[in-house]
């Protein structure tokens, strides 16, 4: 054997022992001992991230490459995509940079177009029959990319149209596509009552799941806030001081039951396209803005997403046994203190995700650091407060935690959530305008304890205490805004 020939199997072999390997990995899933929470790679698993706005591969100009590499470096693992079936164009929203709205003729979608003219200034219609390559070649290659860098992505198939300026750009629109669709009210384009669109809607959802089923980090959406087409009040959201501005905030909506229908038969289309496949995936279904006790959720649905969601959602839905997903933030100013707040709120309540809308990402600012007018915040100093949040939450065994509402007695003027193994491990985070100490309920027994910053992450002060099954009183550090506390046996 020449040496050349040595020298390159011993470079081979190297190679493959420093490789890891995924061909016996299995797609994210439910964790087997505590289904509020994930598991991916043998790894109890929180998804917390700050991230774009879901126009990274319809998008032509974006480089999602450039952005996949910035949520790596900067601790994220997970973002959320929208596949081409919604567009918006540009202004929708007061977005100033939006990745969902891509410039004329650069919005690539699953479909091939044709040389006749659509609706929006130009762009070509589609021919609904004929998928196009290039687009799944860029969304494989995404998924790939964020594969090898442990981004979990969630893809979402639909969204509700909620403009007639939009619905002029959407694929779906009759006016868009050369199929013969009949006319149909963008409100009920996500319904059974859409005429011949549901059947390619089906062939859509099934060429993308089975285009996708080698993939581990992955998982499914049907839609994006399906309420937002017919909504159903279900929970008041204020009492009192209604904001005039934001007249959808003072309910929680959720979708219809001609809503409902169609998505089932969506989830439907997941699940029989994946018995026929290696893999199969999370399902998960958007439900509610803010807060709300669900009557039912569907056998085939794993995740539950809310947006905007309230600590509430946790605890009115944790019998459900499934994730608890903060699907999307926003609208609540560009402070990234709020945002931050709601976030720990959220994992600390008991949710397994945590997904913030950061409008620091867009066309040009890749790297997360541009300056938006925009509903939302987002920025590096607020994605490097969220790996805080989750290397906190990896100190913990949280697989073996709950909800507990027993522990915290009473805390003046703040806010609280609390994560429990009782008698072992204690997670409270406080938020508002404190007093000088807490009580607490704990068992007999020997405590550390550990105030910590979520805005730097260090320790604030610390120490030990003795409970003798009473109520103990604890002094608090001074802070601004929120602190938390983790106690351990």
């Amino acid at each position: 054997m020449s040496h050349f020939l040595r020298f390159t199997l011993l470079l081979l072999l190297t190679i493959s022992l420093l490789t890891p390997d995924r061909s016996a990995a299995q797609p994210i899933a439910l964790h087997p001992d505590n289904p509020h929470y994930f598991i991916y790679q043998d790894e109890p698993t929180l998804l917390i991230t700050s991230a774009e706005h879901y126009g990274a591969v319809l998008n032509l100009d974006f480089d999602y490459t450039a952005y996949l590499e910035t949520l790596q470096q900067e601790g994220m693992n997970y973002t959320r995509i929208f596949v081409g079936s919604y567009v918006e164009i540009p202004g929708s929203f007061n977005i100033g940079n939006n990745t969902l709205a891509p410039a004329v003729n650069r919005y690539i979608t699953p479909w091939k177009r044709t040389d006749e003219a659509g609706l929006y200034e130009g762009e070509k219609k589609l021919d609904l029959d004929k998928w196009n390559p290039d687009y799944f070649a860029r969304l494989t290659d995404f998924i790939r990319e964020a594969n090898q860098r442990d981004i979990i992505v969630e893809v979402t198939f639909f969204c509700s149209t909620y403009q007639d300026s939009s619905w002029e750009r959407n694929p779906f629109n009759s006016g868009n596509n050369v199929n013969d669709i009949p006319e149909v009210d963008r409100k009920k384009s996500n319904t059974l009552a859409n005429g011949s669109l549901t059947n390619y809607q089906k062939k859509l959802v099934e060429k993308i799941v089975t285009e996708l089923n080698e993939f581990d980090n992955i998982f499914f959406e049907t839609q994006n806030e399906p309420w937002s087409d017919d909504p159903q009040d279900a929970m008041r959201t204020l009492k009192t001081l209604d904001p005039e501005e934001l007249t959808w905030a003072k309910w929680a909506h959720t979708a219809s039951e001609a809503s409902l229908e169609w998505q089932q038969v969506m989830v439907d289309q997941i699940a029989a396209t994946e018995r026929e496949l290696p893999k199969e995936h999370l399902i998960a279904q958007n439900y509610c803005n803010f807060r709300h006790s669900l009557e039912e959720v569907n056998d085939k649905v794993d995740i539950i997403n809310f947006h905007y969601a309230w600590p509430e959602a946790v605890w009115m839905n944790y019998a459900w046994d499934r994730p608890l997903n903060f699907d999307e933030s926003g609208f609540a100013g560009s402070s990234d203190t709020t945002y931050l707040r709601q976030a720990w709120q959220f994992i600390v309540a008991g949710g397994g995700a945590f997904n913030n809308l950061d409008y620091s990402f867009f066309v040009g600012a890749e790297n997360g650091k541009g300056e938006n007018n925009a509903p939302g915040g987002g920025s590096t100093t607020f994605r490097r407060q969220l790996t805080y949040l989750h290397d906190f939450m990896k100190s913990l065994d949280y697989i073996r935690m709950q909800p507990d509402f027993s522990t915290v007695v009473h805390a003046p003027g703040v806010d609280t959530q609390c994560l429990s193994e009782v008698g072992e491990q204690y997670a409270i985070f406080l938020s508002g305008q404190a007093t000088d100490w807490i009580k607490l309920n704990l068992p007999e027994g020997e405590f550390s304890y550990e105030f910590i910053s979520p805005y730097t992450g260090e320790t604030m002060s610390s120490g030990n205490l003795s409970s003798d099954g009473e109520i103990t009183t604890l002094e608090l550090p001074s802070f601004e805004h929120m602190v938390t506390l983790k106690i351990m046996s």
